[in-house]
């Protein structure tokens, strides 16, 4: 019988501003509520929305733990009222909508998947973030289909990777932008068609002589600003272009007129403000599609460096300096 502690170190947040405001803190050790398992963390994925949050631009959702993290690897220590999936003993990766910078965390049992047995914690708790990210994106609101061409920014982050990985799995012809030739090359091992270095070439001129200047069909994009109308060149006919944030600028003029000759889709989603029972059908799409690629070796996370929960700060400033090329995991 695991003994639970009634308080634990948390990382939190003294104030918005730099790396330097995330400091290690005793909290109490949360109670599960119906329907939810307690996780002692073994490791938490590092995320783009921790940054944000941290800087006071991306406040936690109603009822969500202050502490940021949005994904945990670990062992269910407890379980609340009427669940029935788990039970204590459980290895699992679980989605969280928040917490994870911690001893112990929450996670709705609908959220957690097994954690595959061929990897290693650190490498588990890489996987719900961007894996439901990318499938819930690219394959229920973009449609990518095999045969596609996909073209996906930022392609040696957490996102980018993954979604490298799993479109190839799929069919899909896929091209990536980043920001070197180290980078581009890290793409391109993954699977990539073509990496583009968006420092010293254009994207647009690049997916069009790639695609014999159709462009393409599917396009997941994380940076807005004037990205937006750059993508709309690049698309296909038909083509669905999806937003998952706005690393630029949330704003842009457009001229919309490409939307109509070419009828085009721009969509969008965030993944932390969805419901339990929204993010409970991602998992099962993500444990029947992608989890059993995880089991063949087909995909898996691509890890840049590890970071002991006290040195939260560290890994942010990693993440910030851009120079990390796949996730970046807390260890506890």
């Amino acid at each position: 019988m695991t003994t639970i502690p009634a308080s634990m170190t948390a990382i939190g947040i003294r104030a918005p501003g730099g790396p330097d405001v995330l400091v290690p803190e005793e909290r109490p050790v949360p109670t599960p509520g119906p329907g939810e398992i307690l996780v002692a963390v073994k490791a938490a994925g590092v995320n783009r929305p921790d940054v944000m949050q941290r800087k006071g631009l991306y406040p936690p959702p109603k009822g969500a733990p202050d502490i940021p993290g949005l994904e945990v690897a670990g062992e269910v220590v407890a379980c609340g009222p009427g669940v029935k999936r788990w039970r204590v003993g459980d290895q699992v990766a679980a989605l969280v909508i928040g917490g994870g910078y911690a001893q112990y965390c929450l996670s709705h049992e609908t959220h957690a998947l097994p954690a595959p047995a061929n990897l290693t914690m650190v490498e588990a708790a890489a996987l719900p973030e961007t894996f439901f990210t990318v499938w819930h994106n690219v394959f229920e609101r973009g449609a990518l289909k095999s045969g596609e061409t996909f073209l996906v920014h930022g392609g040696s982050s957490g996102i980018g990777t993954t979604a490298i990985q799993l479109a190839k799995a799929f069919g899909a012809r896929v091209i990536t932008t980043a920001g070197s030739a180290e980078k581009c090359e890290a793409c391109r091992k993954l699977g990539a068609d073509l990496a583009v270095d968006y420092k010293s070439e254009d994207f647009v001129a690049a997916t069009k002589a790639a695609t014999g200047g159709s462009g393409a069909d599917v396009i997941l994009d994380m940076v807005g600003g004037d990205y937006i109308e750059r993508n709309y060149e690049a698309a296909a006919v038909e083509g669905r272009i999806v937003q998952i944030g706005f690393q630029g600028s949330p704003r842009a003029t457009v001229d919309f007129r490409r939307i109509l000759l070419k009828r085009l889709h721009h969509t969008g989603s965030t993944l932390r403000s969805r419901s339990v029972a929204d993010k409970a059908a991602i998992a099962r799409a993500v444990e029947e599609k992608a989890w059993p690629l995880i089991a063949a070796g087909r995909v898996r996370p691509v890890m840049d460096k590890t970071f002991p929960l006290e040195a939260a700060a560290d890994a942010h400033a990693r993440m910030e300096s851009s120079a990390h090329i796949g996730k970046i995991v807390l260890t506890i």
